[in-house]
């Protein structure tokens, strides 16, 4: 079977069911596993890559208002590729290729290569996204033994938190130019991980905040996972929280526990590494009681006045 992936967590749910061999061409994003990165690109991005912050959610409502994506197709790769199969996406309407876009290109394609979309919102869908694809490719036995070795995961992070006394206000924000809160499966991970989510619920979309939100919440925890950006790129975006106000005054910033995450591959991937970033969480919030995997990256703590820096690894093997 030749196997296409429209996004990056299909690239790594493939990979993780032992299909790699199978994948012939993958999106312009995906990095993961680094072995993808020589496949053939079937996506391009329509964001200028000097973009602000500010201006990519500018042109993102712009695109959702007049239901156009940010990706589109390079059809001339795909044609070329002529896959039997294409995994794609209808959860967002901007972060992937639309999916009339998609389906349109399998009608024309040679051979007409099955579509499928994989839709989850919580963890639970995560996991079954992998049975599903499992499912097209023949290796049902593979989705079986990962679901239940990430099942295995979580329910460790679970019985640990179980033995918690107290569990901290958390904000985790998606986006801070305008703020977002993270929707979907994050603020299932934030309860799973040992903290409350007051800013978003599970399996609901992301929505737009006002700092006002943010502060009212009172977090004593602030977890930010930029969608689509990395650790660095984020920290590129903290300095104008200084002049908030109310911001020095936030519970978690007078207590130093703001924290930045690669949210490119953490938390925004709906994957089998959002088991990941439920462990990073966990340590996060309570690391004398959630110990760090190795290999997992440590998020990077900020503190105020200045948003210094006051504790960056990017990723730890110990």
């Amino acid at each position: 079977m030749r196997i296409v992936s429209l996004l990056p967590s299909a690239t790594e749910i493939i990979c993780a069911l032992g299909l790699e061999d199978q994948l012939v061409g993958v999106t312009h994003e995906c990095d993961f596993p680094p072995s993808v990165w020589h496949l053939p690109k079937v996506t391009r991005t329509l964001i200028p890559a000097d973009a602000s912050s500010g201006e990519i959610d500018l042109l993102v409502r712009e695109r959702l208002q007049t239901n156009r994506a940010l990706y589109t197709l390079n059809l001339p790769v795909l044609e070329e590729l002529r896959p039997d199969l294409i995994v794609s996406q209808a959860l967002c309407n901007v972060c992937a290729v639309a999916e009339d876009e998609v389906r349109a290109a399998a009608c024309m394609l040679p051979g007409g290569p099955r579509v499928i979309n994989l839709e989850p919102q919580t963890l639970s869908e995560v996991l079954a996204s992998c049975r599903q694809v499992a499912r097209v490719a023949g290796v049902e036995r593979s989705a079986e033994e990962l679901i239940a070795a990430l099942t295995a995961r979580v329910e460790a992070v679970v019985a640990r938190t179980a033995q918690l006394e107290s569990r901290p206000r958390v904000a985790l924000l998606e986006w801070l130019d305008p703020p977002f809160s993270s929707g979907h499966w994050s603020p299932e991970l934030v309860r799973l991980a040992g903290g409350v989510e007051g800013l978003s619920q599970e399996g609901r979309p992301s929505r737009t905040l006002r700092w006002n939100d943010v502060l009212e919440w009172q977090a004593e925890v602030v977890f930010i996972a930029c969608c689509g950006f990395s650790v660095e790129r984020t920290l590129d975006d903290l300095p104008p929280l200084r002049s908030i106000p109310g911001w020095r005054d936030l519970p978690a910033v007078r207590a130093g526990r703001v924290y930045v995450t690669d949210g490119s591959h953490y938390f925004s991937r709906p994957g089998p590494r959002l088991v990941d970033s439920l462990e990073i969480l966990a340590h996060t919030l309570h690391p004398e009681v959630h110990p760090l995997p190795g290999g997992l990256p440590l998020p990077v703590r900020v503190a105020d006045p200045g948003i210094d820096i006051v504790h960056a690894i990017s990723s730890v093997t110990a």
